[in-house]
């Protein structure tokens, strides 16, 4: 059986039967590569530019050092999470209260990162979002943008309706997440602009004749 293979987000084969869940664990665990699953549909992971990683890291061991005491573990790219019937890696996820898995696979995603770059931008702000807008451990969602420092925060709010609050915070400024534990904008974007990126850097990061 041949299945929708798709990469850097743009589809090849749209024709095929759709995977199953069940069907896309047992495959990809023969993969040496790391695949999403959507809709039925396989999404190969392509490796990030070095800004890309440095912002994933960086957030990461800013979330560390905030999660302390806090009951919660920081967990990098390497970690699958279920979504529904969708699996995805995001740069950066946390999980508070313990972690819950099935085999590999992340169940309780509380904080989620996401580096964006132009393969995977429309798809982080689209479909991925509204998938990770529906998982009821979910409190903050981050988006964290290559061409500025800035990073855009959907943050669960406490209420019983559980609606999500938004808000972008740039160079200066401090995200606030759910838990009360904060991040530096500029912590996370320290160097980001000395390396190679899939955005531009802003005018305010060149040099010289740049």
């Amino acid at each position: 059986m041949r299945y929708p293979l798709v990469t850097g987000y743009a589809a090849i084969d749209r024709s095929s039967v759709p995977m199953t869940a069940e069907e896309y664990r047992a495959w990809e665990a023969e993969q040496k590569e790391k695949h999403e699953l959507h809709r039925g549909e396989v999404f190969a992971m392509a490796g990030g530019s070095p800004r890309n990683n440095l912002l994933a890291m960086s957030a990461g061991a800013e979330l560390r050092g905030a999660m302390r005491g806090r009951g919660c573990q920081v967990l990098s790219s390497g970690q699958r999470v279920k979504l529904g019937e969708s699996y995805v890696y995001p740069d950066v996820v946390v999980a508070c209260g313990g972690v819950k898995t099935e085999g590999a696979t992340l169940l309780n995603p509380s904080i989620v990162v996401e580096v964006l770059s132009g393969s995977t931008e429309a798809f982080d702000r689209g479909e991925k979002w509204s998938a990770y807008g529906a998982v009821p451990t979910l409190t903050d969602y981050l988006l964290v943008s290559q061409g500025a420092a800035r990073v855009e925060h959907y943050r669960r709010s406490a209420d019983a309706d559980g609606s999500w609050h938004y808000r972008v915070v740039e160079s200066g400024g401090v995200v606030r997440l759910s838990n009360g534990a904060g991040l530096s904008v500029e912590a996370i974007y320290e160097g980001a602009f000395d390396v190679p990126g899939d955005a531009p850097r802003p005018a305010d990061a060149r040099t010289g004749d740049d």
